[in-house]
């Protein structure tokens, strides 16, 4: 099962929604196939175990155990049931890590198998099989995506400096304010280190959303990809309630799926979908929302009122802060103040520390 683990966890960032999920098949003590579930709407980890099992070894498949992370699927998908392949080749033992919560499952692969004649056992590494795919499992229990909190912040305790105009940071002429916002273009602060800016890319290619508010992306013009990491791009979110947001900034630039939460209208344009949502109750409408997007997990990367209200409304799984130890901001803004939070551990990457919480709520 450690195995079927080490496999699924290959496929990170590459499945939802669909789970993460590994499977072995072994004969008298020796592994004779493996696989896992590579690519959303590809086969599952069970059909590329048995098709990885050797000419010379097929012979063992209806006497071997067949370990599997999850619960085979037993419903027509995007692939045929898992249960039928497995009845198929007559393997007389399955293994199982963890139930399936999805409801199409949730049981039914189990009991297939059972009235199959087949020896299941189930609840094998239970722990770890569930924390492997939290994500998924939040999503189908909670209907509301799987939330993780980020920030850098300064050795003070500031999220961000002041923000500077531009023409002073490069000491270059006052420049025309723009016409759609009204306001000049200013000089982000960067507080964490180059290492730990592509560890946060890293993050990014894991999740299936970003999301960051009005003001973040009018003072940083983030672009919100994986540039400095290999992986998929995810799909990112924008608050803009009020659409004031110029048209030039980087999220509009339809390089990946870009969903702008706003009161004002509902209308799709290729990458770019505009998500119209009531004001009044912002975080209950767009859980709702993104629920129905099918997107199983959230990266909340700012700015500091935006967290803070996911922290006080107790919607939010983990927290991982960045803290520069050699840097202060003078007259910043605030960090979010954590609330039923654990801590779990902490890296240090030269200036910077990064500690991890869980939600205790």
């Amino acid at each position: 099962m450690q195995r079927c683990l080490q496999l699924a966890k290959l496929a990170a960032g590459n499945v939802a929604p669909n789970p993460m999920v590994g499977a072995v098949l072994v004969y008298n003590e020796k592994i004779v196939g493996e696989g896992y579930h590579k690519k959303f709407g590809e086969a599952h980890a069970e059909v590329n175990c048995i098709n990885n099992v050797k000419d010379e070894d097929r012979n063992f498949i209806k006497k071997s155990t067949l370990y599997v992370s999850l619960e085979p699927c037993s419903h027509f998908g995007k692939t045929p049931p898992c249960t039928d392949l497995i009845i198929k080749n007559k393997i007389p033992k399955v293994v199982i890590g963890c139930k399936d919560v999805y409801t199409e499952v949730d049981g039914k692969g189990i009991k297939k198998l059972q009235d199959a004649g087949i020896e299941v056992i189930t609840g094998v590494l239970e722990k770890e099989c569930v924390e492997l795919n939290k994500r998924f499992f939040t999503f189908h229990q909670q209907q509301r995506p799987y939330i993780i909190l980020k920030w850098a912040e300064s050795a003070n305790v500031k999220i961000s400096s002041p923000p500077t105009p531009l023409h002073k940071w490069r000491g270059e002429p006052l420049p025309q304010p723009s016409p759609q916002v009204g306001s000049e273009l200013y000089a982000r602060t960067f507080i964490s280190n180059e290492f730990t800016n592509r560890l946060v890319h890293k993050w990014r290619s894991e999740e299936a959303a970003i999301l960051i508010g009005t003001n973040t992306a009018l003072q940083d013009d983030p672009s919100l990809t994986t540039r400095l990491w290999h992986g998929n791009n995810p799909v990112r979110l924008v608050i803009d309630i009020n659409l004031r947001l110029p048209s030039n900034l980087k999220i509009f630039n339809k390089e990946t799926k870009t969903i702008i939460f706003n009161k004002q209208k509902h209308e799709e344009d290729g990458n770019l979908i505009f998500y119209k949502i009531k004001e009044e109750g912002l975080l209950t409408q767009m859980m709702k929302a993104i629920y129905e997007l099918q997107i199983q997990s959230v990266l909340v990367e700012g700015g500091a009122i935006l967290l803070q209200s996911f922290i006080d409304a107790g919607l939010w799984n983990e927290a991982r802060i960045i803290r520069n130890e050699e840097l202060i901001i003078i007259n910043g803004i605030n960090s979010p103040e954590l609330k039923n939070a654990l801590l779990q551990k902490q890296e240090k990457y030269f200036t910077d520390t990064i500690s991890y919480f869980l939600s205790s709520s």
